[in-house]
């Protein structure tokens, strides 16, 4: 295959064509077609899936509110009919017996039929709690009365059962009392709430039947929480609103989509001779979830068989090359950040790749094996800078680093702490006239006596530096600590080290204490000082003994010494 320069980076022509790329074209050719069409074949059902549905809605609308017109149709007879009666009757009595004997029960969307005087006080009915009511300032009532004619009135809650409906009045005059009366029947709108269940079936379908004032009379169960509220979506209403002028009548379809919210498909139908209406609207994304879900599916099976294809393509390639490659840099990464445990072997590799991997574990086992070296090093180093060669106690940098632990513990706890500053006395003519090694010698055994009294009283023995010594004392009162410092100056001279230029024949100490409870305002350097004060004191009284001074908190915040 021959190569083309484009620029200056030559190519193969082969390597457009390579294998994975041939058999991805042919799977494309095989299955584009038929992809092809099972989607047209799905857009085409989805197409005449919304026209059937919007045919459908438009029925249900229709439908409930031609049952609402008959139902007021019905009403408005019933009224006519019972007026009649009660206006051919001798007196009220005989009125409202024959009312309620001839007052038909089969109608379910009648609660009652019921007689109001002109005062406004029900005189007569069918359910005879309702008896002694006055319904004098309802709208309806005052309107049959004006307007001497059959009156709907909007949705309101009944006074005798707390329960929404639509009340219908008719106006009576008895043709031998010539008393004027107006007949009422309660509407019970739970019958439209059950026709538009059983009318709608399919899924995302709703509807309502709203009242002039915008008050939800009826709804299917999935908006049953509606009823007796005003709707909340003014929105829809004014978007019907303006459909029924834009058509000139009183029923239509559109489509409307709320504010954040998705496309609907909306029929309206008002009722003849009120001003009630009923809207059914559908859900478009829920009607045609099952075709949009098969569409997408088509779509998924295709994007599917690409990704296959390149896979197939890959996978070889991927898991027997790049694959094993990535794991040993992954491994070799977190050798580099001192991960030392990672193995590549740990994860299964080509036979090809395990001489190296095994390889890169010896070299890891080796780095492993001189980290741990070096870190034992390093410990050996830690205390051998901690500790002071002559005595066998700790040196003043050791010291300095338990005195500030100790003294972080005593902030939290609360509990005092002391320290005995200790001198070898005249040991600069102890040196002078036995000479440096007995000198070093003399420093030991000294360090041997602080040490076993630092494990009998719990306490940290140090060589503070030259012939200094100290003892550092947690949670030891003055008095405690006056008493070991007194051990200590004791089994020191017991020691009975032969000193020709001291004033006591044999070597002695002199110590300071201080002791003092520790807090976030002082530091341990107030304590040191006053130990130090305290040893000067000591050896200005004539060494060979022990001195204790006292801390004193001035107002201030300022610690003070006295002796």
């Amino acid at each position: 295959m021959p190569a083309i320069t484009f620029g200056c980076k030559p190519f193969k022509l082969k390597s457009l064509f390579g294998i994975r790329a041939r058999l991805i074209l042919l799977a494309l050719i095989l299955v584009l077609p038929l992809m092809f069409d099972r989607v047209r074949g799905l857009e085409e059902t989805r197409t005449s899936q919304i026209e059937l549905v919007g045919t459908e809605l438009s029925g249900v609308a229709q439908h409930a509110a031609d049952v609402q017109r008959d139902i007021v149709l019905k009403v408005q007879a019933i009224l006519k009919s019972s007026a009649y009666v009660y206006a051919t009757a001798q007196d009220a009595t005989q009125g409202c017996a024959i009312l309620r004997a001839t007052a038909r029960v089969d109608l379910r969307w009648i609660r009652s039929l019921s007689v109001i005087d002109t005062d406004g006080i029900v005189r007569c009915s069918t359910a005879s709690h309702v008896i002694g009511l006055n319904l004098g300032d309802r709208d309806y009532f005052q309107r049959a009365l004006s307007t001497s004619s059959f009156v709907i009135s909007d949705y309101i809650f009944s006074r005798a059962s707390n329960q929404p409906t639509i009340m219908a009045a008719y106006p009576a005059t008895n043709l031998t009392t010539g008393k004027k009366v107006v007949v009422i029947a309660a509407i019970d709108m739970n019958w439209m709430s059950d026709l538009l269940n059983r009318t709608l079936k399919r899924s995302g379908m709703s509807a309502v039947f709203v009242d002039g004032d915008r008050t939800v009379l009826a709804a299917n169960s999935e908006n049953a929480a509606m009823i007796g509220k005003p709707l909340k979506d003014t929105d829809l209403l004014e978007a019907v609103a303006a459909r029924e002028a834009e058509l000139s009548g009183t029923s239509g379809t559109m489509d409307f989509t709320p504010a954040g919210g998705e496309k609907q498909i909306v029929t309206f139908a008002s009722v003849e001779g009120t001003s009630g209406r009923m809207i059914a609207s559908i859900n478009e994304a829920r009607m045609l979830g099952d075709i949009d879900h098969s569409i997408r599916a088509a779509y998924g099976k295709f994007a599917l068989i690409i990704v296959c294809a390149l896979i197939g393509a890959c996978v070889v390639a991927e898991r027997l090359i790049v694959h094993p490659i990535s794991v040993i840099i992954d491994m070799a990464e977190r050798v580099g950040a001192g991960d030392l445990s990672s193995r590549p072997l740990a994860t299964p590799l080509p036979h090809e790749f395990k001489p190296l991997a095994r390889a890169f574990n010896r070299m890891a086992d080796q780095l492993a094996e001189r980290e741990r070296d070096l870190l034992a090093t390093n410990n050996r180093l830690t205390v051998m800078a901690s500790v002071d060669v002559i005595s066998g106690l700790a040196n003043r940098r050791g010291f300095q680093s338990r005195l500030d632990f100790e003294w972080m513990k005593a902030v939290q706890t609360g509990c005092t702490m002391s320290i005995i500053m200790i001198d070898v006395d005249r040991f600069k003519l102890f040196n002078d006239t036995y000479g440096h090694p007995e000198g070093d010698a003399c420093l030991g055994k000294i360090g041997e006596v602080l040490s076993a009294i630092a494990m009998r009283t719990s306490s940290f023995a140090a060589r503070y530096g030259g012939e200094e010594f100290c003892l550092l004392l947690p949670n030891v009162e003055g008095k405690r600590a006056f008493e070991i410092g007194e051990m200590v100056r004791s089994e020191i001279e017991m020691l009975a080290l032969p000193h020709s230029m001291s004033d006591f024949r044999c070597v002695t100490i002199s110590a300071g204490i201080a002791s003092m409870t520790p807090s976030e305002c002082a530091h341990p350097e107030t304590l040191i000082e006053a130990a130090d004060a305290a040893l000067y004191a000591a050896k200005h009284r004539g060494r060979n003994t022990v001195v204790a001074h006292a801390l004193a908190r001035t107002d201030s915040t300022t610690l003070s010494l006295a002796s």
